[in-house]
């Protein structure tokens, strides 16, 4: 039987590969040197506190621009009531004038008076 021997294999020509964006920051930044005696833990209340504190800022600035959105579409509905408010208004004061009023009861034979109108007194002890 044959003996196993160790062969080297010729390397295959090196193809350009290309990495993605976490293995070269990796290669580049060499967090190792920084972990060495490993994870600094003392740090850590300072990190989730700025943590919590860009939360609390990115969901302030959600609920700022959500809030701007509902009073832009509030001052348009008021807009639009009192331009609604205007016109009915308008179309009472319109139908209230005694002219309006005489012209839509002339069918039913309703007519204006002639005489103006007067006061009816009635003394203390007849009524």
């Amino acid at each position: 039987m044959a003996d196993n021997k160790f062969r080297i294999e010729p390397k295959p020509e090196k193809k350009e590969k290309r990495k993605g964006l976490f293995s070269s920051l990796e290669r580049n930044i060499k967090l190792e040197n920084y972990f060495e005696e490993g994870f600094p833990v003392h740090h850590l209340p300072k990190i989730f506190f700025l943590l919590m504190l860009a939360i609390f800022y990115i969901s302030n600035t959600h609920y700022a621009e959500k809030t701007v959105r509902r009073i832009n579409a509030v001052q348009a509905e008021v807009e639009d009531l009192r331009a609604d408010y205007t016109t009915m208004k308008a179309d009472l004061m319109l139908a209230s004038k005694q002219s309006e009023v005489a012209r839509k009861v002339q069918p039913y034979g309703l007519k204006e008076t002639l005489r103006p109108p007067y006061k009816i007194v009635v003394k203390k002890g007849e009524y």
